[in-house]
């Protein structure tokens, strides 16, 4: 997912979408321990997915708090 995408999203929108990526990286690891799937390259893109969505998060999270001072 791209971060534009993502800058779209309003706050709701981006917790349910940070749950259902982590949701979604919870199954897959669950799946490589059992020996089910070799997907490493969508574990690792889930990953980054995460991480942009947790940055977004921050960056609103700091400029709210800039605002309020």
């Amino acid at each position: 997912m791209k971060s534009d995408k993502i800058r779209n999203l309003t706050d709701v929108e981006l917790h349910n979408q940070e749950h259902e990526l982590a949701d979604q990286l919870f199954k897959l690891k669950f799946q490589l321990n059992m020996g089910q799937t070799e997907s490493l390259k969508k574990i690792r893109g889930l990953r980054k997915d995460i991480a942009r969505v947790k940055t977004i998060q921050g960056e609103r999270d700091r400029a709210a708090a800039t605002e309020k001072r």
